[in-house]
C-alpha cells in the first residue's frame, strides 16, 4: 500500500544550489498532517522551476518507504 503525503515547499532557487552542489542531500519538512518527513533532495529535480520549488506537493512512498513519485497539487 502506498503512502501519500502532502507537503508545502518554499525553497527559493538560490537555496537549491546547496542541493545541486552536494552540500545538502536531504530535505526535512513538516507534512500538512504534522509528521516530519525526510527525503532525498534529488527528487526535487523534476519539480524545480525558475523561482525554485514552490507550492503544495504530494509525495508517494511504497510500503518499504521507498520514493515513488512527487507531483505539484497546488501553487
Amino acid at each position: 500500500m502506498h503512502q501519500h503525503i502532502h507537503v508545502v515547499l518554499k525553497i527559493p532557487a538560490h537555496k537549491l544550489l546547496y542541493y545541486y552542489e552536494g552540500e545538502v542531500d536531504t530535505v526535512v519538512v513538516r507534512a500538512t498532517d504534522g509528521r516530519v518527513i525526510r527525503f532525498p533532495a534529488n527528487i526535487l529535480r523534476t519539480v524545480v522551476q525558475s523561482d525554485g520549488v514552490q507550492g503544495t506537493f504530494e509525495l508517494v512512498f511504497d510500503e518499504h518507504h521507498k520514493f515513488v513519485s512527487i507531483a505539484r497539487i497546488s501553487d
